[in-house]
């Protein structure tokens, strides 16, 4: 089995969007949730959001779009372009610049791609209502595109003249985590030398609105108070958008490169809940199960993890369940410190394992340990479980990334120091 190592980070997020912006704020604990004009017009309930600073995207048409400096998309691209996909596009590009990878090594058959998104519920919208009130013949073929829920695969793979492996992934908020964890197979198996993995989403109020109305939520009006994760008086999670990029490679083709690595995949693991379509296990049964089979895959006891960064979106429900499996797996001596940074970001949905995998790299490149940020008054029931309420300067030498999505799936991420 071939070893795989991080080589490139690129970040479009809430909190920065740039590698050196994401790591200045995860270490002042700065916050990018903020009060969303569009959602709070929309809705008489929800108000924040993890909103991205620097993008616009006004209207439908691509032309009126607006982007920082820094980010070169043609005129011609923008055509079959989603919001997701032009902060997928960003964070790729600094992802490519970050790992030193010229057009030779980018676009070659053992270079690939794996995305996760949910598509753009906007764009969606805005082609299935042309279709039906323009009719099939006058809605153009980049309409179309842009309607699909594949749009970011799509674009990725003819963007960057992908020629490897390539799929994109739906499995809720796992979905970008089980995208790494089967790009990370890939490279073990020797099938590919390079993967890309990009999560993003959309910041907008179609892909917010729905979870409002599922009262998942928080309605604080006060950034500073929410999301706050692992607090007594937390009242749900607030969405936010962006890309994530990540590029993996096989250790021993960064090395003859003379690649920079951020850290080593050292192993994964999923698990389904079985329970409920929404809801997850009360027992937390389904995500210990991915933690031990990642520690098993990783050939690790428990007592080598120093840092989880955990799923934790700021619902009862999710945050109870996860306590439970970490309980459950952590026995012992095995006390690693946890976090999780949506305090921080808000909640990437497909686009949070890929982040917070991302955040885990910079952790232990730079030796630190993020702090779930906002707790006022810890649950009790985080009782035996060292939650990081401020940040920890010691180095990591292992850490674990956490995502779990509705239906019940479940995946656990492991990297370490190099």
């Amino acid at each position: 089995m071939k070893r795989v190592v991080v080589t490139g980070l690129g970040f479009i997020s809430s909190i920065g969007n740039s590698r050196a912006a994401v790591l200045e704020s995860l270490r002042e604990g700065r916050s990018g949730i903020e009060f969303m004009p569009e959602l709070a017009a929309a809705n008489d309930r929800v108000k924040l959001a993890g909103t991205v600073k620097g993008f616009t995207f006004p209207t439908a048409d691509p032309l009126d779009w607006t982007f920082p400096p820094n980010v070169q998309i043609s005129r011609a691209q923008l055509r079959t372009l989603v919001p997701n996909a032009v902060f997928a596009i960003a964070a790729m590009e600094e992802a490519i610049r970050d790992a030193k990878l010229d057009a030779a090594l980018v676009s070659v058959p053992q270079t690939g791609l794996y995305c996760a998104s949910a598509g753009s519920a906007w764009m969606t919208h805005v082609a299935i209502e042309s279709v039906l009130t323009r009719g099939p013949a006058r809605t153009s073929a980049p309409t179309v595109v842009t309607g699909m829920p594949n749009s970011l695969h799509l674009n990725l793979t003819a963007k960057f003249a992908i020629k490897g492996a390539s799929v994109g992934f739906s499995s809720a908020c796992a979905s970008s985590a089980h995208a790494l964890g089967s790009a990370c197979d890939l490279i073990r198996l020797g099938r590919q030398k390079i993967m890309f993995v990009v999560g993003a989403e959309d910041c907008h109020p179609c892909n917010i609105l729905p979870f409002a109305s599922l009262r998942a939520l928080s309605v604080q009006t006060d950034p500073a108070l929410a999301p706050r994760p692992f607090d007594v008086n937390r009242d749900g999670f607030l969405i936010t958008g962006g890309g994530t990029a990540l590029v993996l490679e096989d250790a021993e083709h960064a090395a003859a490169r003379g690649a920079t690595v951020y850290a080593e995949v050292k192993g994964w693991g999923q698990a389904s809940d079985g329970y409920d379509v929404v809801a997850p296990d009360p027992t937390g049964s389904g995500l210990a199960r991915a933690m031990t089979n990642a520690l098993q895959d990783a050939v690790l006891e428990p007592s080598a993890i120093d840092y989880i960064n955990a799923h934790a979106t700021a619902t009862t429900a999710g945050d109870l369940a996860e306590l439970s499996a970490l309980k459950s797996v952590f026995t012992g001596e095995a006390k690693p410190k946890v976090s999780s940074t949506k305090a921080l970001t808000g909640h990437g949905l497909s686009l949070a394992g890929a982040l917070e995998a991302g955040i885990c790299c910079l952790a232990l490149r730079e030796g630190f340990m993020p702090a779930s940020a906002k707790i006022q008054q810890l649950d009790p029931a985080c009782e035996g479980i060292s939650i990081l309420t401020e940040r920890c300067d010691e180095a990591p030498g292992v850490v674990m990334s956490n995502s779990s999505g509705f239906g019940g799936a479940n995946v656990a991420l492991i990297f370490s120091a190099t």
